[in-house]
């Protein structure tokens, strides 16, 4: 052997070096492009996540059977009344004052009226002459008609005397009506109470010309009544509760300066028409109050137990889309594609709706969806969002 040959590991050692430069180039080369290739697999996914946004659903639910509203409401008495003299004079004597007490047909007042009773001893005088006449021409015209079937007297003469007898008839009776009517308003001289309630207002006093208005003067009101042992609560309904409004809803009244103490009632009468103006429904509510806690005119509050009976579903306001053109909910299906779904409002729970129309209850609408969402986007159904990777 030539020792000027190469040996094998001689050619091995040199080919090694060779190598050598290119290996180092290649592992430079690998260092730096896995990452890179890394970086680039995590942007395509980080880009994939923002593509595909995340969502939440919610599936909608019977809306509440029984929802209580509170609304105000208008105190007023069961009834009550302006008490006005019917005839004219002077106010004599008053006997019951503001808050007082009164029962049925108690005496309020008395008022003097002497032309009226200067005209009722004419009118009872004038219808004593008025009989004493008539007397005397019935038995005159008893004697002619007698004397008439013995040819007597002439037939003309009696019929005469008949005649005249009916006419002071005639008068007799509308003496006696003028007497009953000046009895009637002599009668008024005692001003009573139309029912029993506690006197609101008094507005004369002893020695106060009464008007009555019958000669075209104004008239006065003399005393004000009120029933206030029992309370008509008059309250405007929403048109959207209007058709859950009937006779029997129960009703709990309750007032600002007693927020614990609660009056209960029940619906007791509706207008029956919608105000064209407020589109609310007037009805009703019977309130015992029997304390007198209550008094008319007070400012309260009403809760209402509306009951339904067939309920809508309901879903939350944060799933609505008020679109131009409709309110619209988003709906996504099993393959996370999105739909928006036109649907009807009805009354609102405050923190859910109740839907009308368009949903069936079996759909999955998106909580909080994006005003640029549209039908046909991708997205991904999670039970709690969150957010964007960063």
């Amino acid at each position: 052997m030539n020792p000027r040959e190469p040996t094998s590991t001689t050619k091995s050692k040199s080919r090694w070096l060779r190598m050598m430069p290119l290996a180092l180039v290649l592992l430079a080369l690998g260092v730096g492009i896995l990452p890179r290739l890394k970086a680039h697999a995590a942007l395509r996914t980080q880009t994939a996540a923002f593509v595909t946004p995340l969502v939440s659903v919610v599936q909608p639910k019977a809306a509440p059977a029984v929802q209580r509203i509170e609304l105000p409401a208008d105190v007023r008495a069961y009834q009550e009344t302006s008490i006005y003299a019917r005839t004219n004079g002077y106010l004599a004597h008053w006997y019951k004052d503001i808050g007082s007490q009164v029962p049925a047909g108690e005496l309020l007042a008395d008022i003097e009226t002497p032309e009226i009773d200067a005209q009722l001893d004419q009118a009872r005088a004038d219808a004593n002459t008025a009989q004493v006449q008539y007397d005397i021409a019935k038995v005159t015209a008893d004697r002619w008609v007698g004397l008439l079937k013995t040819n007597a007297v002439s037939r003309e003469t009696a019929e005469q005397d008949v005649a005249a007898m009916k006419g002071l008839a005639a008068t007799l009776t509308a003496a006696q009506a003028n007497v009953k009517r000046l009895q009637k308003l002599q009668s008024y001289e005692k001003v009573s109470a139309p029912f029993a309630g506690v006197v609101t207002a008094r507005n004369i006093d002893v020695g106060a010309l009464i008007d009555s208005g019958s000669a075209g003067g104004s008239k006065m009101e003399l005393f004000h009544l009120a029933e206030t042992d029992k309370l008509r609560i008059f309250i405007d309904v929403p048109q959207d509760y209007a058709q859950d409004m009937q006779p029997g809803v129960t009703a709990t009244l309750t007032l600002p300066q007693w927020p614990s103490r609660e009056l209960h009632g029940t619906v007791a009468r509706t207008s029956g028409a919608i105000d064209p103006v407020s589109r609310t429904l007037r009805i009703e509510v019977d309130v015992d109050n029997h304390d007198s806690a209550v008094l008319p005119g007070a400012y309260a509050l009403v809760d209402l137990d509306v009951t339904v009976a067939h309920p809508r579903l309901s879903v939350p306001v944060n799933t609505l889309l008020f679109r131009p053109n409709a309110v619209q909910v988003a709906v996504v299906d099993d393959a996370g594609k999105v739909s928006l779904q036109a649907i009807t409002l009805g009354r609102d729970f405050g923190t859910t709706v109740e839907v009308a129309s368009g949903l069936s209850g079996k759909e999955k609408v998106i909580a909080n969806p994006g005003d640029a969402i549209t039908a046909g986007d991708s997205v991904r159904v999670v039970a709690n969002p969150a957010g964007p990777p960063s």
